[in-house]
């Protein structure tokens, strides 16, 4: 049974609801590690090439302004397609580059492409899992990410052990990409097989261009509407993301920043996304069962740990032997808390019509995945990279005590 009644198989609408988010996420998890090393040989300084990292991150939270209303306005299949092809703009726009400045466009088209690409399936999940199934459908969602970012640095060395050029991993996204639209063309729609529920697509027939301008002012009054969560759980989920972003985009600068070669970072950092992808699914069953904040709380906690212990190892001996152990470290203590972040927009979210409400979440969860990496950089610039990475452990235990106090409030599987 769906949510809202109907008959659901899984077994009908797995390759088409997973696919092609394993085939864009492969491609993501492709350029991710290279981003800071592409910069580099650009010119950009660590901090420069943090802040273009970060780009990825704040094409998301941009992104998510719009992705609401686009998802409920055109359909999510449609929808993933569009963001596709901005995916490859972004890909190849940071091939041509010849800049620091073309190179930080073209990641942030990326990430616009990507906030688009997830509300999608997104709100499609929320809309037709069954309740007692969300934490691990949600989980499953957010694992095949970890695929991705698994699969994608490994794809990365290979390609660049051939070539010599970290650019090279530009076109794993342009193929990836390639791919998922291909999937999304020619397999079943899962919208359309389960029907539309979303009170959108109601209003749409019926009432034309006024539902489209209702939904493109839906993120902001959205966001006054449930003020209260967005800042109270939301600002605990923010951090959750503060830290996940801070650990994409600081291991691949930690490792510069110690000497490790491109295809020895691209390798280790496919080591930790192969640690954080096996644990997808204990964490959503572990939310079915005993609750959102089982996960939640460890989750960010490890994070934190891990962030605060790295940064006491830069310039000791056996530093590259401890980097390696406290990225797997990290990837642990991510991988147990996959899907957390959208369980809980889908707990919260009106299940006919979720799209503006998680529009609104992703903004909020995004805002923490931006500013993060931003905060690395401008720390890094006037003090060091350690005391950044220090900094974003301390914030994350304040995140900890955000969520043990609100999930209970708010989510009613506490």
């Amino acid at each position: 049974m769906t949510a809202n009644g109907s008959s659901f198989s899984w077994r009908s609408t797995v390759l088409a609801a997973f696919l092609p988010t394993v085939l864009f996420s492969i491609g993501e998890g492709a350029i991710l590690p290279v981003i800071p090393l592409v910069a580099d040989d650009l010119g950009a300084s660590l901090a420069i090439a943090g802040v273009i990292a970060a780009m990825i991150t704040v094409g998301e939270l941009i992104g998510d302004i719009p992705s609401g209303a686009i998802v409920a306005k055109i359909g999510e299949r449609v929808a993933m397609i569009g963001a596709a092809a901005l995916a490859v703009g972004g890909s190849v726009l940071a091939l041509l580059a010849t800049s620091p400045l073309v190179l930080a466009i073209g990641i942030l088209l990326v990430g616009l492409a990507t906030a688009v690409f997830a509300l999608a399936r997104h709100a499609f999940l929320t809309s037709f899992v069954p309740i007692q199934y969300r934490a691990r459908a949600l989980s499953t969602l957010g694992g095949t990410f970890r695929l991705g970012y698994l699969v994608g640095p490994f794809l990365s060395a290979g390609a660049i052990s051939l070539t010599g050029s970290p650019a090279v991993a530009f076109w794993i996204f342009v193929v990836s990409c390639g791919a998922a639209t291909i999937v999304l063309l020619t397999l079943p729609d899962p919208e359309s097989t389960f029907g539309a529920v979303r009170l959108a697509r109601t209003e749409e027939r019926t009432e034309g261009r006024r539902l489209v301008s209702a939904e493109a002012h839906g993120l902001f009054r959205t966001l006054v509407r449930s003020r209260a969560v967005l800042l109270r759980l939301g600002s605990g989920a923010a951090l959750i993301s503060a830290l996940r972003a801070s650990r994409q985009v600081m291991l691949p600068l930690w490792a510069v920043s110690i000497g490790v070669g491109e295809v020895e970072t691209a390798a280790i950092i496919g080591l930790a996304g192969a640690v954080d992808f096996a644990l997808f699914y204990s964490g959503g069953h572990i939310m079915d069962r005993f609750g959102r904040l089982w996960v939640a709380v460890p989750s960010i906690v490890g994070l934190a740990v891990g962030h605060i212990a790295l940064s006491l190892t830069h310039d000791v001996p056996g530093r590259v032997g401890w980097f390696i152990a406290l990225a797997v470290f990290l990837a642990l203590a991510n991988g147990i808390g996959s899907g957390i972040l959208m369980t809980l927009g889908a707990d919260l979210a009106p299940p006919a019509n979720p799209a503006p409400f998680l529009g609104a979440w992703r903004f909020t969860n995004d805002a923490g995945g931006a500013i993060a990496p931003l905060l690395i950089a401008g720390i890094t610039a006037v003090a060091s990279l350690p005391v950044a990475v220090a900094v974003l452990g301390v914030l994350g235990f304040g995140g900890a005590a955000s969520l043990l106090r609100y999930v209970p409030r708010y989510s009613s599987h506490r």
